[in-house]
């Protein structure tokens, strides 16, 4: 039972006198429920559809570090692939800045729902996140003037989480004195009792210690074990908690690191190759992740690929099964719901069905890991936002440039 926008009940069938007043009753009789699905990788409304550099807004290329930069302020809540995603089960997503930058922005979770501003499609309550990279990437947009190596890259790790804790530190001084001035038994009466003036406000040098604070959870892009492992002991030197590896290719073979720091694992089911630090990824990395007691998350990074993340989800559990590791139907869904919501830190609001949580739910025209389901009905907030039989309703961009939702249902 759906109310408010709300889960008010889960549970045996209610007689009709049981029901809500003015009830609205779906017969998903012989289908599949499950929560709404949650993508913690996209760079859905920042790389917007049609992929042309007009809507190129996810890396700010003009430094390594722009941790001052924001996803929110360059997305797009017209862009094409929302409606797309949501027809393919996913009703929130984690948007995130690229990886050109060691430090690239904030990241921000979002409703899967077009919009007229990025505050109409906010997540409620969904904690701030910033998007980190490690190895290829940052080296080759920055190969002229930013870190050309791996080690001056770490050691630009370490000087911006240095940097950073200065700037706590002054922070913390000066509301400190604020607050001395304030209680003081003269504080403001004297003539020339001027309260203390504040430190120079840097955005960047926030965010960074906003992760220090753990107000702001850490998203890093990292595929090598090696470079896995030496984010973690930066993060232990500088004392703040990894949220979530990204892409983590090789996350198998640090998975014990990894799960003993309870960080999450959002990878792909079988992506792998396409640049050198890809080369041994392996197709049963999330299961193997999973065995070892971690959170294994399956993310898409793909406008593509989030319209199929259940499959993608299917995928990878049946590597693990092939490889003799005992992964059920309820793990692996949870590589795509509980455990990804987790990783955002909206686990308590959304990624399972239970009472009290928020309405994201989905129905299923076959069990929900076959490569033949198919989102039949889509529930996000507690509004019926997708129903397969009335077809695709597309975004303001596409009207009057895409075929009539008839055509769509054809």
């Amino acid at each position: 039972v759906l109310e408010g926008g709300a889960i008010t009940y889960v549970g045996d069938v209610l007689a009709e006198s049981e029901r809500p007043d003015g009830a609205d009753v779906i017969d998903a009789r012989d289908r599949y429920v499950t929560p709404g699905l949650i993508d913690t990788h996209s760079h859905m409304g920042v790389y917007s559809q049609p992929m042309v550099p007009a809507h190129h807004d996810g890396n700010e290329m003009t430094d390594s570090v722009t941790a001052g930069a924001r996803a929110e302020y360059g997305y797009w809540p017209q862009d094409p692939a929302i409606p797309r995603a949501l027809a393919g089960g996913v009703t929130t997503a984690l948007i995130l800045p690229g990886s050109a930058n060691l430090v690239g922005g904030r990241g921000f979770t979002v409703s899967v729902e077009p919009g007229q501003s990025s505050e109409d499609v906010r997540f409620p309550g969904a904690p701030p996140t910033v998007k980190m990279a490690c190895g290829e990437n940052p080296k080759r947009v920055h190969a002229d003037d930013g870190p050309q190596t791996r080690m001056a890259k770490f050691a630009m790790f370490r000087e911006a989480f240095y940097e950073a804790a200065k700037y706590r530190a002054e922070w913390a001084r000066y509301e400190r004195q604020r607050d001395e001035w304030a209680n003081s038994e003269d504080g403001g009466d004297g003539e020339n009792d001027d309260p203390p003036a504040p430190p120079d406000r840097d955005l960047g040098k926030a965010t960074i210690a906003g992760v220090l604070s753990g107000d702001i959870l850490a998203q890093i892009h990292c595929y090598r074990a090696d470079e896995l492992a030496e984010m973690i002991t930066i993060a232990d030197e500088a004392g703040f908690s990894i949220r979530s590896f990204h892409h983590a290719l090789e996350a198998y073979k640090v998975r014990d690191a990894i799960t003993e720091r309870d960080i999450a694992v959002s990878t792909w089911a079988d992506w792998w190759g396409f640049k050198m630090e890809a080369f041994d990824g392996i197709e049963e990395n999330a299961a193997l992740v999973a065995e070892a007691g971690g959170r294994a998350v399956i993310h898409s990074d793909s406008p593509i690929g989030i319209q199929r993340l259940n499959q993608e989800a299917s995928k990878a559990a049946h590597a693990g099964r092939r490889a003799g590791m005992a992964i059920d139907d309820d793990e692996a869904l949870q590589w795509i719901t509980a455990n990804a919501a987790w990783t955002l830190g909206i686990h308590e609001v959304t990624g399972t069905l239970e009472e009290g949580k928020r309405a994201d739910v989905v129905i299923w025209s076959d069990h929900p890991l076959s490569v033949y389901a198919l989102a039949d009905v889509v529930v996000r907030g507690g509004d019926l936002a997708y129903e397969r039989d009335e077809g695709r309703v597309p975004t303001d961009f596409e009207l009057g440039n895409a075929p009539h939702p008839e055509e769509v249902r054809r």
